[in-house]
């Protein structure tokens, strides 16, 4: 783990030197394609995930794949009948999620409520960092996917909170000794950094250098030796053969969805749906993994 800080860190700063250098718009490039390569890669092998959680019970591949598929689906279909039930979701869910990849192997000793509380607070913190320094695009966005007009996210009001809530959890954390200071010290430091990098990036170039470099690479790291029982080359390279189709799929997916309603919705609207259809299922698979994980 100590390789992949340092790495995130350097890569993270790298990308900071990206935006000193070249236009927005190369850096809207970019980051779109991060996010569909790696970003989606990460989330491609949900249904082998599911094979190993199930290994020694019941497991039929087309109840599993249909199952995940209805979810996609009822994702894409809130969206379009009801955008902001559909956008409350994704903020929720991302949250949890990206706070239990960054956090879960930190706080195995931590009661249960309070983790996932913890895990809420910590993603919704990174969300609202990076809606801070991009406010107005946020809001631009929002309006192009609910039609809502807003004055105001209330970035200064969510960031105090959840920074208080976090700062309890971790001083009880620390003194029930279930969390050491070093740690502590190192994510704030983490906070730190990214929040540097969100104030010098733009909107997607700053969401896509935390979730390639500080949440999917992670997560693709945690899944293979979930899957594999270690991190050996050729495991990487089953990993990635694996989720090759289901990568594929998805592509293809988002160009469908893209031509179907290329009249009717901005591609800000068909990017954020096609990505929250996705988060949802993967989420609650990634889920059951950890919790598969701290019980063996």
């Amino acid at each position: 783990m100590k390789i992949i800080y340092r790495f995130s860190i350097v890569s993270s700063f790298l990308g900071l030197w990206i935006t000193s250098l070249l236009p927005e718009s190369f850096e809207l490039t970019l980051g779109f394609l991060l996010i569909f390569t790696f970003g989606m890669i990460h989330g491609s092998n949900d249904i082998l995930i599911i094979s190993q959680i199930k290994k020694y019970s019941n497991y039929n591949f087309y109840k599993v794949l249909l199952t995940y598929l209805t979810i996609v689906s009822l994702a894409v279909f809130i969206f379009y009948f009801i955008p902001v039930l559909a956008l409350i979701l994704f903020v929720c869910f991302s949250a949890y999620h990206f706070g239990e990849q960054h956090w879960e192997h930190l706080l195995s000793k931590m009661n249960n409520n309070l983790k996932n509380i913890f895990f809420f607070c910590y993603g919704l913190l990174i969300l609202y960092l990076i809606f801070f320094f991009n406010q107005s695009g946020v809001i631009d966005i929002i309006y192009e996917i609910t039609g809502i007009e807003l004055l105001t996210i209330y970035c200064n009001e969510i960031i105090t909170s959840v920074f208080l809530i976090l700062s309890t959890i971790l001083i009880y954390a620390c003194y029930s000794k279930s969390l050491n200071i070093k740690s502590i010290l190192k994510e704030f430091f983490s906070i730190i950094i990214l929040a540097v990098i969100f104030n010098s990036s733009s909107l997607i170039w700053g969401f896509s250098i935390y979730f390639i470099l500080w949440h999917s690479i992670p997560s693709l790291l945690d899944q293979i030796s979930f899957i594999y029982g270690d991190l050996k080359k050729i495991n990487i390279i089953k990993y990635i053969k694996n989720a090759f189709p289901y990568w594929l799929v998805s592509i293809i997916g988002i160009i469908i969805l893209f031509y179907i309603f290329k009249d009717e919705k901005h591609f800000y609207s068909l990017f954020f749906a096609f990505i929250a259809a996705v988060t949802f299922p993967h989420a609650i698979v990634m889920m059951s993994m950890f919790t598969k994980k701290s019980n063996k």
